[in-house]
C-alpha cells in the first residue's frame, strides 16, 4: 500500500503549490479535483493536463485519482440532466487518463423530489453502464463513494448497484469515515470487497447529532479490523489522506497512515 494525499483538504493551493508541499511531506501519491472552476476543469484540459503532468514528474508524485468535484450533473437525475452528467463524467474519465490516474471518484448526485427513489436507482444503473464503456475502453475506474445523499445507503444495496452495472470498471470507493455514523466500516469492505478500487483515510468521532472527523487514530474507528478486511479481500493500493488541516498537520496524517498501513 502506498500513502497519498487530495487536494480537496488544501483547496486554497494550486496546483504547484500542493505537489510541492504533498511531496517534501513524503506522501508518494496524490489525488486532483476536476473543479468547476480553477486550474483544471473540463474548459481548460488541454493546457492543465499539461502542467499537471509536468509537476508530477517534477515532484516524482504519481497521480492515481481524479475527483469529479461537483462539475459532472447528476446521474440520479432524468432527462437532459442525466444525459449532461453521463457526457461530462465521460470527459473526465478521459482527462484522468491523460493525468495517468487509473481511478475516479463520483458521488452519482443527488435525489430530487420530482423523481422517485426507483427511479433514481434505474437512472444511475444506466447511467453507469453508460459511463462504463468509455471506463473500460481507458482502463480508468470509475468509483462510487458513500455519502450523506440519502442514496445507497447500505453496503448491500451498494454491492447490488455494482453488481447491476455489472462492469469491473465500475466500483467503489471506500471512506470509512463517512459511514461510521451509520455502521461498522469494515463490514462494508467485507461486503465490497472486490468492488474496492480506492481508499480514503478519515477517521470518525460522535453520533449523527454530534459528531466529527479527526484526526486520524483518535476517533472511534477500528482501522486493525478495517485493515484485516481489505487485505482480505486483496486491496494493495493508495491510502489517500482527506483530513483536515484544522485536525492534523500533513506530517501527523502521513505519520498515521503508515501506523495504520502497517497493522495486520
Amino acid at each position: 500500500m502506498q500513502t497519498g494525499i487530495s487536494k480537496i483538504i488544501l483547496p486554497k493551493l494550486t496546483l504547484a503549490e500542493f505537489f510541492k508541499e504533498a511531496s517534501e511531506t513524503g506522501y508518494e501519491t496524490a489525488e486532483i479535483c476536476l473543479d468547476k472552476e480553477g486550474e483544471f476543469t473540463l474548459a481548460n484540459l488541454d493546457s492543465s493536463v499539461e502542467h499537471i503532468n509536468e509537476l508530477s514528474k517534477q515532484y516524482n508524485l504519481p497521480v492515481v485519482s481524479v475527483v469529479h468535484w461537483q462539475c459532472t450533473g447528476n446521474l440520479l437525475a432524468s432527462g437532459d440532466s442525466r444525459k449532461t452528467g453521463v457526457e461530462e463524467t465521460v470527459r473526465g474519465l478521459h482527462a484522468a487518463d491523460a493525468v495517468g490516474a487509473k481511478c475516479t471518484l463520483h458521488t452519482v448526485g443527488s435525489l430530487l423530489p420530482e423523481v422517485c427513489y426507483d427511479e433514481a436507482y434505474e437512472n444511475a444503473v444506466t447511467s453507469l453502464k453508460e459511463i462504463a464503456v468509455t471506463a473500460e475502453k481507458t482502463g480508468v475506474f470509475l468509483a462510487v463513494e458513500f455519502i450523506w445523499n440519502g442514496f445507497a445507503f447500505s453496503p448491500l444495496e451498494m454491492k447490488r448497484l455494482l453488481d447491476d452495472v455489472g462492469s469491473e470498471y465500475v466500483g467503489f470507493y471506500f471512506d470509512p469515515g463517512n459511514m461510521a455514523v451509520f455502521h461498522y466500516p469494515q463490514h462494508w469492505v467485507r461486503i465490497l470487497g472486490k468492488y474496492i478500487k480506492m481508499v480514503h483515510m478519515k477517521d470518525w468521532k460522535g453520533n449523527a447529532l454530534n459528531g466529527t472527523w479527526p484526526a486520524l487514530l483518535s476517533g472511534d474507528l477500528d482501522f486493525p479490523a478495517i485493515m484485516k478486511e481489505l487485505r482480505a479481500a486483496g486491496y494493495d493500493g493508495p491510502m489517500i489522506s482527506e483530513v483536515e488541516t484544522s485536525e492534523a498537520t500533513l506530517e501527523e496524517s502521513l505519520a498515521s497512515i503508515k501506523k495504520i498501513i502497517s497493522m495486520n
